[in-house]
């Protein structure tokens, strides 16, 4: 098996990213990078890893999806009582990495963490198919549960309760984060793992941009 793994390689051939190329504005460079996933066909091209750490220091990473965008924040939507809920109750910071492999491409994003306001997050559950909405409230996420058969019954209990209600309320476990950047990083893959790395680093109100080593 090891010996299988020391030989998996793929040579990045696809494309460069050279400072002249790239956006002032890296929610602007974002929004292009991010239009030509969608393009490609890159699957759910809003999908991106969502590191936290919690009271122990252990950092803890899943994937979460990108559910909102402006020309400041990323915005995305969970249970504010499940693992990197309570994790960023204690240590706002945030790591963020969108990972399109069929443009060798990678955006990593470190920030800051603040929850949406009930309105937003009120337009967007109401927004989601109904039975995502039953599901928001049928788990609890992150906690332990006895085994699948309880999580559909519980989907079954609710399914029934809400049956006339309409809007279904949001719960107040659940609602929306938003990540305000302080750092921007765009990594194209290239030949002999001579990467291109652009960052943008924000200084005060200023971004600046800067070239990393691979």
């Amino acid at each position: 098996m090891m010996s299988a793994l020391e030989d998996l390689r793929t040579e990045y051939k696809k494309a460069s990213l050279l400072e002249q190329d790239v956006r002032p504005n890296p929610f602007d460079q974002f929004r292009i990078w991010f239009d030509e996933a969608i393009k490609a066909g890159v699957p759910e091209p809003n999908a991106m890893g969502a590191a936290t750490v919690g009271t122990d220091g252990q950092p803890t990473n899943r994937i979460v999806l990108l559910k909102g965008l402006d020309d400041a924040s990323f915005v995305f939507y969970t249970n504010y009582e499940s693992e990197k809920g309570q994790q960023l109750a204690q240590n706002p910071r945030i790591g963020l990495n969108f990972f399109w492999m069929e443009l060798e491409r990678q955006v990593r994003i470190d920030g800051m963490v603040s929850k949406v306001d009930r309105e937003t997050s009120r337009t967007y559950f109401q927004s989601r198919p109904r039975l995502s909405q039953i599901g928001a409230w049928a788990s609890k996420q992150s906690t332990s549960v006895k085994d699948r058969v309880y999580l559909e019954d519980e989907m079954a209990r609710l399914d029934a309760q809400f049956k006339d209600v309409d809007p279904i309320p949001v719960p107040d476990s659940w609602g929306g984060y938003r990540v305000v950047p302080h750092y921007i990083e765009f990594w194209q893959g290239r030949r002999s793992r001579l990467h291109d790395r652009i960052a943008y680093v924000k200084q005060g109100d200023v971004w600046t941009i800067q070239r990393k080593s691979p």
